[in-house]
């Protein structure tokens, strides 16, 4: 027996027919007020098997690294070479 009630709508994606103009158009992101994703750098790090990396909202990614450490220093550096490159030149 499914752990749901017979009238709850089916989990999962939605199913569509493929015929054109059947679905509604996807909803577009909006950008922040303030600053766009492309201008705003926040990096984290991302494990792959037996390897870390660090990825930044603006699309930058540092090399696969097999110690963490190295992976967040990458992040650090990159985020100090992007502060450095946003600031408005006096």
């Amino acid at each position: 027996m499914p752990d749901r009630a017979p009238h709850d709508p089916p989990r999962g994606p939605a199913r569509t027919s493929g015929a054109p103009g059947d679905s509604a158009p996807a909803p577009q992101p909006t950008a922040p007020d303030d600053a766009t994703a492309a201008q705003r750098h926040e990096a984290t790090t991302t494990e792959r098997g037996s390897f870390c990396l660090a990825r930044c909202t603006c699309g930058w990614s540092g090399p696969a690294r097999r110690a963490r450490s190295q992976a967040r220093a990458d992040a650090e550096r990159h985020l100090a070479t992007a502060e450095d490159a946003d600031e408005p030149a006096s």
